[in-house]
């Protein structure tokens, strides 16, 4: 159970992470002249938020349990 809460706060890290980096990733390179910013709010919350959350809970999860495996095997 510990892994899966490990993940899940991995995941909420990867989230604001992906949102608010994408958010500016695409104001920078966004050609569109007119809502830039609101195209830019939406992506970074909605598509690369998520994607970096789901991301960044895989990887808290499996590096979770490689160092619960770990300290079993020392103790």
């Amino acid at each position: 159970m510990r892994r899966f809460w490990t993940g899940l706060l991995w995941a909420l890290i990867g989230y604001v992470a992906g949102a608010f980096g994408g958010g500016l990733l695409v104001s920078l390179l966004s050609s569109n002249s007119h809502d830039r910013s609101l195209e830019a709010a939406m992506t970074g919350a909605f598509v690369l938020g998520p994607l970096a959350a789901v991301v960044a809970f895989a990887v808290g999860y499996v590096r979770a349990g490689r160092r619960q495996t770990g300290r079993e095997t020392e103790g």
